[in-house]
Protein backbone atom coordinates (compact mmCIF):
# COMPACT_ATOMS: atom_id res chain seq x y z
CA UNK A 1 0.00 0.00 0.00
CA UNK A 2 1.31 3.44 -0.87
CA UNK A 3 1.71 5.86 1.70
CA UNK A 4 1.60 9.70 1.90
CA UNK A 5 1.02 11.46 5.29
CA UNK A 6 -2.39 13.02 6.19
CA UNK A 7 -4.36 11.21 3.46
CA UNK A 8 -4.10 7.60 5.20
CA UNK A 9 -8.09 7.16 5.34
CA UNK A 10 -8.44 7.79 1.80
CA UNK A 11 -6.04 5.48 0.75
CA UNK A 12 -7.36 2.47 2.83
CA UNK A 13 -10.31 3.54 1.32
CA UNK A 14 -9.60 2.96 -2.51
CA UNK A 15 -7.70 -0.26 -1.48
CA UNK A 16 -10.72 -1.33 0.18
CA UNK A 17 -12.50 -0.61 -2.83
CA UNK A 18 -10.14 -2.45 -5.31
CA UNK A 19 -9.38 0.68 -6.66
CA UNK A 20 -6.00 0.70 -6.27
CA UNK A 21 -5.01 0.56 -10.00
CA UNK A 22 -5.19 4.17 -9.74
CA UNK A 23 -1.74 4.36 -8.16
CA UNK A 24 -0.17 2.58 -11.01
CA UNK A 25 1.80 5.95 -11.77
CA UNK A 26 2.64 6.28 -8.22
CA UNK A 27 6.22 6.56 -8.65
CA UNK A 28 6.01 8.84 -11.70
CA UNK A 29 4.07 11.69 -9.36
CA UNK A 30 5.94 14.76 -7.58
CA UNK A 31 4.07 15.42 -4.25
CA UNK A 32 2.20 17.81 -6.32
CA UNK A 33 0.74 15.42 -8.41
CA UNK A 34 0.59 12.82 -5.85
CA UNK A 35 -1.74 15.61 -3.56
CA UNK A 36 -3.76 16.65 -6.86
CA UNK A 37 -4.57 12.74 -7.29
CA UNK A 38 -5.72 12.08 -3.48
CA UNK A 39 -7.61 14.76 -3.62
CA UNK A 40 -9.23 14.24 -6.33
CA UNK A 41 -10.13 10.45 -5.09
CA UNK A 42 -10.60 11.87 -1.44
CA UNK A 43 -14.31 13.39 -3.13
CA UNK A 44 -15.40 10.26 -4.80
CA UNK A 45 -18.15 8.74 -3.02
CA UNK A 46 -17.72 4.37 -3.38
CA UNK A 47 -20.52 3.58 -2.30
CA UNK A 48 -22.69 5.89 -4.74
CA UNK A 49 -20.18 4.12 -7.67
CA UNK A 50 -20.64 0.50 -6.28
CA UNK A 51 -24.45 0.60 -6.42
CA UNK A 52 -24.25 2.65 -9.51
CA UNK A 53 -22.79 -0.84 -11.01
CA UNK A 54 -24.13 -3.27 -9.39
CA UNK A 55 -27.35 -2.37 -9.96
CA UNK A 56 -29.74 -2.61 -13.20
CA UNK A 57 -31.40 0.59 -14.61
CA UNK A 58 -35.60 -0.66 -13.91
CA UNK A 59 -36.96 -0.59 -17.13
CA UNK A 60 -38.72 2.26 -18.64
CA UNK A 61 -42.46 2.23 -17.48
CA UNK A 62 -45.46 1.70 -19.72
CA UNK A 63 -48.30 1.88 -18.74
CA UNK A 64 -49.22 5.84 -18.89
CA UNK A 65 -51.76 8.20 -20.53
CA UNK A 66 -50.98 11.41 -22.04
CA UNK A 67 -50.92 14.13 -19.20
CA UNK A 68 -53.17 17.09 -19.05
CA UNK A 69 -51.96 20.45 -19.80
CA UNK A 70 -52.95 23.89 -19.55
CA UNK A 71 -53.71 24.77 -23.49
CA UNK A 72 -53.52 28.25 -25.18
CA UNK A 73 -56.57 30.08 -24.68
CA UNK A 74 -59.18 29.54 -26.47
CA UNK A 75 -62.63 31.04 -24.55
CA UNK A 76 -63.67 34.04 -22.88
CA UNK A 77 -62.77 31.86 -19.51
CA UNK A 78 -59.27 30.76 -20.35
CA UNK A 79 -58.26 34.12 -21.35
CA UNK A 80 -59.31 35.75 -17.59
CA UNK A 81 -57.68 32.89 -16.27
CA UNK A 82 -54.65 33.72 -18.00
CA UNK A 83 -55.28 37.06 -16.92
CA UNK A 84 -55.45 36.08 -13.73
CA UNK A 85 -52.48 34.01 -13.79
CA UNK A 86 -50.47 37.25 -15.26
CA UNK A 87 -51.49 39.52 -12.78
CA UNK A 88 -49.91 36.63 -10.05
CA UNK A 89 -46.67 36.45 -11.91
CA UNK A 90 -46.01 40.03 -12.13
CA UNK A 91 -46.84 40.53 -8.66
CA UNK A 92 -44.44 37.95 -7.73
CA UNK A 93 -41.76 39.46 -10.35
CA UNK A 94 -42.35 42.55 -8.66
CA UNK A 95 -41.54 41.22 -5.46
CA UNK A 96 -38.06 39.72 -5.85
CA UNK A 97 -39.65 36.04 -5.60
CA UNK A 98 -38.05 34.93 -9.21
CA UNK A 99 -34.89 33.99 -9.94
CA UNK A 100 -33.50 32.66 -13.62
CA UNK A 101 -31.35 29.83 -13.87
CA UNK A 102 -29.53 28.74 -17.62
CA UNK A 103 -27.46 25.62 -17.54
CA UNK A 104 -24.81 26.44 -19.98
CA UNK A 105 -22.22 23.46 -19.70
CA UNK A 106 -21.90 22.84 -23.51
CA UNK A 107 -19.21 23.83 -25.95
CA UNK A 108 -20.01 25.08 -29.38
CA UNK A 109 -17.90 22.53 -31.14
CA UNK A 110 -20.92 20.90 -33.21
CA UNK A 111 -21.52 24.68 -34.13
CA UNK A 112 -17.72 25.02 -35.52
CA UNK A 113 -17.16 27.51 -32.26
CA UNK A 114 -14.74 26.43 -29.93
CA UNK A 115 -15.19 27.69 -26.99
CA UNK A 116 -18.76 27.83 -24.44
CA UNK A 117 -21.71 27.86 -26.15
CA UNK A 118 -23.15 30.52 -24.40
CA UNK A 119 -21.20 32.63 -26.33
CA UNK A 120 -22.10 31.96 -29.81
CA UNK A 121 -23.16 34.99 -31.66
CA UNK A 122 -26.85 34.52 -32.66
CA UNK A 123 -27.84 38.06 -33.31
CA UNK A 124 -29.25 37.67 -36.76
CA UNK A 125 -28.06 41.71 -37.31
CA UNK A 126 -26.39 42.72 -33.58
CA UNK A 127 -24.20 39.13 -34.14
CA UNK A 128 -25.07 39.47 -30.00
CA UNK A 129 -24.43 35.93 -28.33
CA UNK A 130 -26.76 33.58 -26.55
CA UNK A 131 -25.04 34.49 -23.07
CA UNK A 132 -25.37 38.30 -24.06
CA UNK A 133 -29.39 38.27 -25.26
CA UNK A 134 -30.51 36.10 -22.00
CA UNK A 135 -28.73 38.60 -19.60
CA UNK A 136 -30.42 41.72 -21.61
CA UNK A 137 -33.97 40.55 -21.58
CA UNK A 138 -32.85 39.41 -17.87
CA UNK A 139 -31.83 43.16 -17.47
CA UNK A 140 -35.10 44.18 -19.55
CA UNK A 141 -37.43 42.15 -17.13
CA UNK A 142 -35.79 43.58 -13.83
CA UNK A 143 -36.81 47.18 -15.34
CA UNK A 144 -40.32 46.26 -15.97
CA UNK A 145 -41.41 44.85 -12.70
CA UNK A 146 -38.74 47.09 -10.95
CA UNK A 147 -37.12 44.28 -9.11
CA UNK A 148 -33.46 42.29 -9.02
CA UNK A 149 -34.00 39.19 -10.83
CA UNK A 150 -30.63 36.78 -9.95
CA UNK A 151 -29.27 34.90 -12.92
CA UNK A 152 -27.88 31.89 -12.20
CA UNK A 153 -25.32 30.15 -14.77
CA UNK A 154 -24.61 26.74 -14.32
CA UNK A 155 -21.10 26.31 -16.23
CA UNK A 156 -19.03 22.96 -16.71
CA UNK A 157 -15.64 22.06 -15.62
CA UNK A 158 -14.27 22.99 -19.70
CA UNK A 159 -15.71 26.13 -19.91
CA UNK A 160 -16.19 27.73 -16.74
CA UNK A 161 -13.08 29.98 -16.36
CA UNK A 162 -13.91 31.28 -19.64
CA UNK A 163 -17.03 32.15 -18.84
CA UNK A 164 -16.48 33.90 -15.60
CA UNK A 165 -13.95 36.07 -17.86
CA UNK A 166 -16.79 36.83 -20.27
CA UNK A 167 -18.83 38.54 -18.08
CA UNK A 168 -16.26 40.14 -16.25
CA UNK A 169 -14.39 41.63 -19.54
CA UNK A 170 -18.34 42.43 -20.38
CA UNK A 171 -19.55 43.89 -16.89
CA UNK A 172 -22.07 41.23 -16.47
CA UNK A 173 -23.82 43.22 -19.39
CA UNK A 174 -25.26 45.90 -17.56
CA UNK A 175 -26.63 43.31 -14.58
CA UNK A 176 -25.26 44.52 -10.77
CA UNK A 177 -22.39 41.91 -10.37
CA UNK A 178 -24.21 40.33 -7.44
CA UNK A 179 -27.17 39.59 -9.45
CA UNK A 180 -24.76 37.46 -11.91
CA UNK A 181 -23.78 33.96 -9.88
CA UNK A 182 -21.85 31.45 -11.91
CA UNK A 183 -20.94 28.08 -10.69
CA UNK A 184 -19.38 24.89 -12.41
CA UNK A 185 -21.93 21.68 -12.57
CA UNK A 186 -20.74 18.74 -10.68
CA UNK A 187 -18.59 15.90 -12.05
CA UNK A 188 -19.03 11.94 -11.37
CA UNK A 189 -16.24 9.67 -11.77
CA UNK A 190 -16.84 7.15 -15.05
CA UNK A 191 -16.22 3.40 -14.69
CA UNK A 192 -15.15 0.39 -17.53
CA UNK A 193 -16.98 -2.30 -18.59
CA UNK A 194 -15.14 -4.10 -15.02
CA UNK A 195 -16.70 -1.50 -12.68
CA UNK A 196 -12.87 -0.37 -12.19
CA UNK A 197 -12.33 3.94 -11.87
CA UNK A 198 -10.25 5.27 -15.14
CA UNK A 199 -7.69 7.93 -15.21
CA UNK A 200 -7.46 11.09 -17.10
CA UNK A 201 -4.08 12.01 -16.56
CA UNK A 202 -1.78 10.63 -14.57
CA UNK A 203 -2.41 12.37 -11.47
CA UNK A 204 -6.27 12.54 -12.00
CA UNK A 205 -9.53 10.26 -12.81
CA UNK A 206 -11.94 10.16 -15.74
CA UNK A 207 -14.87 12.04 -14.67
CA UNK A 208 -17.70 13.22 -16.62
CA UNK A 209 -21.15 16.09 -15.51
CA UNK A 210 -23.65 14.33 -13.92
CA UNK A 211 -26.29 15.24 -16.70
CA UNK A 212 -28.81 18.34 -16.95
CA UNK A 213 -30.61 16.84 -13.39
CA UNK A 214 -27.52 17.75 -11.81
CA UNK A 215 -28.32 21.37 -11.88
CA UNK A 216 -30.32 20.44 -9.19
CA UNK A 217 -27.92 19.44 -6.76
CA UNK A 218 -25.11 22.28 -8.09
CA UNK A 219 -27.60 24.75 -7.05
CA UNK A 220 -27.00 23.42 -3.46
CA UNK A 221 -23.54 22.82 -3.53
CA UNK A 222 -22.38 25.50 -5.01
CA UNK A 223 -24.37 28.00 -2.12
CA UNK A 224 -26.37 29.13 -4.71
CA UNK A 225 -29.60 27.89 -3.41
CA UNK A 226 -28.71 29.26 0.24
CA UNK A 227 -27.84 33.45 -1.15
CA UNK A 228 -32.03 32.63 -3.16
CA UNK A 229 -33.31 31.97 -0.10
CA UNK A 230 -31.71 34.83 1.76
CA UNK A 231 -32.92 37.22 -0.91
CA UNK A 232 -36.48 35.96 -0.63
CA UNK A 233 -36.51 33.88 -3.70
CA UNK A 234 -39.43 31.62 -4.24
CA UNK A 235 -39.30 30.50 -7.86
CA UNK A 236 -36.74 29.55 -9.92
CA UNK A 237 -36.63 29.64 -14.39
CA UNK A 238 -34.83 27.09 -15.75
CA UNK A 239 -33.95 26.56 -19.39
CA UNK A 240 -30.71 25.99 -21.64
CA UNK A 241 -28.61 28.30 -23.24
CA UNK A 242 -29.24 27.27 -26.44
CA UNK A 243 -32.84 28.54 -26.50
CA UNK A 244 -32.91 32.50 -27.59
CA UNK A 245 -36.33 32.46 -28.05
CA UNK A 246 -37.43 31.63 -24.43
CA UNK A 247 -39.29 33.93 -22.26
CA UNK A 248 -37.42 33.33 -19.01
CA UNK A 249 -39.62 35.27 -17.04
CA UNK A 250 -43.31 34.84 -18.52
CA UNK A 251 -45.51 36.21 -15.64
CA UNK A 252 -48.22 34.11 -16.85
CA UNK A 253 -46.07 30.65 -16.55
CA UNK A 254 -45.07 31.39 -13.29
CA UNK A 255 -48.58 32.88 -12.11
CA UNK A 256 -50.54 29.44 -13.03
CA UNK A 257 -47.66 27.57 -11.05
CA UNK A 258 -48.22 29.86 -7.80
CA UNK A 259 -51.75 29.20 -7.97
CA UNK A 260 -52.01 25.78 -8.96
CA UNK A 261 -49.52 25.03 -5.93
CA UNK A 262 -46.79 23.05 -8.03
CA UNK A 263 -43.80 22.40 -6.96
CA UNK A 264 -42.53 22.03 -10.20
CA UNK A 265 -43.98 23.04 -13.65
CA UNK A 266 -43.33 22.32 -17.69
CA UNK A 267 -43.43 23.71 -20.73
CA UNK A 268 -44.60 21.90 -23.80
CA UNK A 269 -44.84 22.19 -27.63
CA UNK A 270 -47.12 20.56 -29.80
CA UNK A 271 -44.83 17.88 -31.37
CA UNK A 272 -44.60 18.49 -35.29
CA UNK A 273 -44.66 15.19 -36.08
CA UNK A 274 -44.91 11.94 -34.57
CA UNK A 275 -41.38 11.03 -34.79
CA UNK A 276 -39.85 14.27 -33.49
CA UNK A 277 -37.15 13.43 -31.14
CA UNK A 278 -38.50 15.21 -28.11
CA UNK A 279 -39.57 13.81 -24.79
CA UNK A 280 -43.51 13.82 -24.11
CA UNK A 281 -45.14 14.90 -21.38
CA UNK A 282 -47.23 11.89 -19.83
CA UNK A 283 -49.23 10.74 -16.85
CA UNK A 284 -48.10 7.78 -14.90
CA UNK A 285 -50.56 5.20 -13.30
CA UNK A 286 -49.98 6.19 -9.93
CA UNK A 287 -51.37 10.19 -10.87
CA UNK A 288 -47.81 11.40 -11.42
CA UNK A 289 -46.95 13.55 -14.23
CA UNK A 290 -43.56 13.24 -15.82
CA UNK A 291 -41.25 12.60 -19.09
CA UNK A 292 -40.98 9.71 -21.36
CA UNK A 293 -38.33 9.81 -23.33
CA UNK A 294 -39.18 9.42 -27.46
CA UNK A 295 -36.88 6.56 -27.34
CA UNK A 296 -38.70 4.43 -24.97
CA UNK A 297 -42.48 5.84 -26.36
CA UNK A 298 -43.83 2.83 -28.03
CA UNK A 299 -44.59 2.70 -31.68
CA UNK A 300 -48.25 2.31 -31.00
CA UNK A 301 -47.90 5.13 -28.61
CA UNK A 302 -46.04 7.34 -30.43
CA UNK A 303 -48.74 7.33 -33.54
CA UNK A 304 -52.03 7.04 -31.36
CA UNK A 305 -54.43 9.51 -32.30
CA UNK A 306 -57.61 10.88 -31.10
CA UNK A 307 -61.63 11.03 -32.67
CA UNK A 308 -60.32 13.90 -34.37
CA UNK A 309 -57.05 12.51 -35.90
CA UNK A 310 -54.66 14.41 -33.55
CA UNK A 311 -51.95 12.94 -31.63
CA UNK A 312 -52.53 11.80 -28.45
CA UNK A 313 -49.14 11.96 -27.05
CA UNK A 314 -48.29 15.31 -28.97
CA UNK A 315 -46.98 17.56 -25.79
CA UNK A 316 -43.28 17.79 -26.23
CA UNK A 317 -40.92 18.64 -23.58
CA UNK A 318 -38.59 21.70 -24.64
CA UNK A 319 -37.12 22.10 -21.47
CA UNK A 320 -37.84 25.13 -19.61
CA UNK A 321 -38.61 24.83 -16.46
CA UNK A 322 -40.20 26.24 -13.19
CA UNK A 323 -39.16 25.06 -9.47
CA UNK A 324 -39.97 25.39 -6.22
CA UNK A 325 -37.12 26.70 -4.21
CA UNK A 326 -38.03 24.30 -1.20
CA UNK A 327 -38.60 21.77 -3.69
CA UNK A 328 -35.59 21.97 -4.76
CA UNK A 329 -33.85 21.90 -1.27
CA UNK A 330 -35.50 18.80 -0.75
CA UNK A 331 -34.09 17.42 -3.95
CA UNK A 332 -30.58 18.39 -3.47
CA UNK A 333 -30.01 17.28 0.11
CA UNK A 334 -31.08 13.81 -0.86
CA UNK A 335 -32.35 12.83 2.76
CA UNK A 336 -35.98 12.63 1.77
CA UNK A 337 -36.05 12.39 -2.68
CA UNK A 338 -33.22 12.19 -5.09
CA UNK A 339 -33.43 11.92 -8.71
CA UNK A 340 -32.14 8.44 -9.79
CA UNK A 341 -28.88 8.09 -12.47
CA UNK A 342 -29.38 6.64 -15.44
CA UNK A 343 -26.61 4.72 -17.20
CA UNK A 344 -25.05 5.12 -20.63
CA UNK A 345 -21.74 2.65 -22.11
CA UNK A 346 -20.09 5.55 -24.23
CA UNK A 347 -16.50 5.39 -25.79
CA UNK A 348 -14.28 7.23 -23.36
CA UNK A 349 -11.03 8.76 -24.05
CA UNK A 350 -9.01 7.52 -20.80
CA UNK A 351 -5.03 6.98 -19.87
CA UNK A 352 -4.55 3.23 -20.16
CA UNK A 353 -1.27 1.58 -20.18
CA UNK A 354 1.18 4.48 -20.48
CA UNK A 355 -1.03 5.71 -23.47
CA UNK A 356 -4.40 7.71 -24.50
CA UNK A 357 -6.77 4.82 -25.44
CA UNK A 358 -10.31 4.84 -25.93
CA UNK A 359 -12.01 2.09 -24.30
CA UNK A 360 -15.63 1.19 -23.24
CA UNK A 361 -17.02 2.65 -20.74
CA UNK A 362 -20.17 3.66 -18.54
CA UNK A 363 -21.25 7.48 -17.70
CA UNK A 364 -23.69 8.43 -15.29
CA UNK A 365 -26.23 10.99 -15.28
CA UNK A 366 -29.15 12.72 -13.74
CA UNK A 367 -32.07 14.07 -15.94
CA UNK A 368 -34.15 16.79 -15.19
CA UNK A 369 -37.13 16.12 -15.84
CA UNK A 370 -36.71 13.41 -13.40
CA UNK A 371 -37.91 15.30 -10.57
CA UNK A 372 -41.30 16.00 -11.62
CA UNK A 373 -42.97 12.38 -10.91
CA UNK A 374 -41.20 13.54 -7.35
CA UNK A 375 -43.31 16.27 -6.79
CA UNK A 376 -46.62 16.71 -4.63
CA UNK A 377 -48.04 18.70 -7.41
CA UNK A 378 -46.57 19.67 -11.21
CA UNK A 379 -48.12 20.96 -14.16
CA UNK A 380 -47.64 21.55 -17.74
CA UNK A 381 -48.31 24.64 -19.61
CA UNK A 382 -48.69 24.35 -23.12
CA UNK A 383 -46.25 27.29 -25.61
CA UNK A 384 -46.14 27.89 -29.21
CA UNK A 385 -42.76 26.55 -31.03
CA UNK A 386 -42.35 29.36 -33.09
CA UNK A 387 -42.92 32.17 -29.93
CA UNK A 388 -40.24 30.14 -27.58
CA UNK A 389 -38.46 27.46 -29.05
CA UNK A 390 -35.55 27.77 -31.58
CA UNK A 391 -32.89 25.67 -29.99
CA UNK A 392 -29.03 26.09 -31.93
CA UNK A 393 -27.92 22.81 -32.00
CA UNK A 394 -26.36 22.37 -35.58
CA UNK A 395 -24.00 24.02 -37.47
CA UNK A 396 -26.65 23.46 -40.41
CA UNK A 397 -30.41 21.94 -40.89
CA UNK A 398 -32.92 20.96 -38.41
CA UNK A 399 -32.03 23.05 -35.33
CA UNK A 400 -29.52 25.24 -36.44
CA UNK A 401 -28.15 28.48 -36.40
CA UNK A 402 -30.08 29.47 -39.44
CA UNK A 403 -33.78 28.05 -38.30
CA UNK A 404 -32.96 30.09 -35.04
CA UNK A 405 -32.00 32.90 -36.80
CA UNK A 406 -35.12 32.76 -38.92
CA UNK A 407 -37.33 32.40 -36.16
CA UNK A 408 -35.68 35.15 -34.33
CA UNK A 409 -36.38 37.68 -37.19
CA UNK A 410 -40.15 36.05 -37.86
CA UNK A 411 -40.86 36.62 -34.25
CA UNK A 412 -39.64 40.19 -34.15
CA UNK A 413 -41.28 40.97 -37.73
CA UNK A 414 -44.82 40.03 -36.08
CA UNK A 415 -44.23 41.57 -33.18
CA UNK A 416 -44.07 44.85 -35.05
CA UNK A 417 -46.88 44.05 -37.27
CA UNK A 418 -49.16 43.10 -33.96
CA UNK A 419 -48.01 46.64 -33.01
CA UNK A 420 -49.55 47.98 -36.11
CA UNK A 421 -45.67 49.92 -36.79
CA UNK A 422 -45.00 50.27 -40.11
CA UNK A 423 -42.45 48.16 -42.31
CA UNK A 424 -40.36 49.88 -44.59
CA UNK A 425 -40.37 48.24 -48.19
CA UNK A 426 -36.01 47.41 -47.88
CA UNK A 427 -36.62 45.66 -44.42
CA UNK A 428 -36.28 41.95 -45.20
CA UNK A 429 -33.94 40.75 -41.57
CA UNK A 430 -35.16 42.90 -38.27
CA UNK A 431 -33.94 41.96 -34.82
CA UNK A 432 -35.18 43.90 -31.50
CA UNK A 433 -32.43 44.14 -28.97
CA UNK A 434 -34.42 42.52 -25.57
CA UNK A 435 -33.76 46.01 -23.99
CA UNK A 436 -36.40 47.25 -26.18
CA UNK A 437 -38.52 44.63 -25.87
CA UNK A 438 -39.00 41.17 -24.64
CA UNK A 439 -42.70 40.64 -25.98
CA UNK A 440 -44.77 42.63 -28.44
CA UNK A 441 -46.16 44.80 -25.66
CA UNK A 442 -43.21 46.40 -24.49
CA UNK A 443 -43.26 47.98 -28.77
CA UNK A 444 -44.21 51.82 -28.55
CA UNK A 445 -46.81 51.77 -31.82
CA UNK A 446 -45.09 55.16 -32.72
CA UNK A 447 -42.06 53.15 -33.27
CA UNK A 448 -39.71 54.51 -36.56
CA UNK A 449 -38.32 51.97 -38.60
CA UNK A 450 -34.97 53.00 -40.81
CA UNK A 451 -35.80 51.94 -45.00
CA UNK A 452 -32.99 49.48 -44.36
CA UNK A 453 -33.05 45.86 -45.37
CA UNK A 454 -31.01 45.24 -42.46
CA UNK A 455 -32.54 46.76 -38.74
CA UNK A 456 -31.69 46.18 -35.69
CA UNK A 457 -33.92 48.39 -33.23
CA UNK A 458 -32.23 49.35 -30.37
CA UNK A 459 -33.00 52.03 -27.30
CA UNK A 460 -31.61 54.13 -29.37
CA UNK A 461 -33.22 53.40 -32.57
CA UNK A 462 -36.78 52.78 -30.15
CA UNK A 463 -37.78 56.56 -30.90
CA UNK A 464 -41.48 57.62 -31.20
CA UNK A 465 -42.95 59.79 -33.70
CA UNK A 466 -46.58 60.63 -33.36
CA UNK A 467 -48.97 58.24 -34.82
CA UNK A 468 -50.08 58.65 -38.63
CA UNK A 469 -46.37 60.32 -38.66
CA UNK A 470 -43.81 58.54 -41.65
CA UNK A 471 -40.60 57.87 -40.18
CA UNK A 472 -37.94 60.29 -41.05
Amino acid sequence: MIEFPGYEAIISRVYENHQEHVFQYWDELDDSEKKLLLDDLAEIDFTLLNRLYTEKESAAPSDFEPAPYIGIPMTDEERREWDRARSAGVELARAGRVAAFVVAGGQGSRLGYEGPKGKFPIGPVSGKTLFQIHAEKIMKYARKYGASIPFLIMTSRANHAETEAYFRENRWFGLAQADVIIFPQNMIPSLDTHGKLMLETKHSVFKNPDGHGGSLTALHTSGALTEMKKRGVEIISYFQVDNPLVRIIDPVFIGFHALKGADASSKAVRKAYPEEKVGVFVRFARGAIGVVEYSDLPEEKTRSVDAKGNLRYSSGSVAIHIFRRKFIERIADGKEISLPFHTARKKIRTLAEGAEREVDGLKFEKFVFDALPLTDKNIVFETLREAEFAPVKNASGLDSVESAQRMMIEQHMGWLRGRGIRMPAKARVVEISPLVAVEAEDLDPGLAITDEEKVYIDENAARSVPPGHPPQ
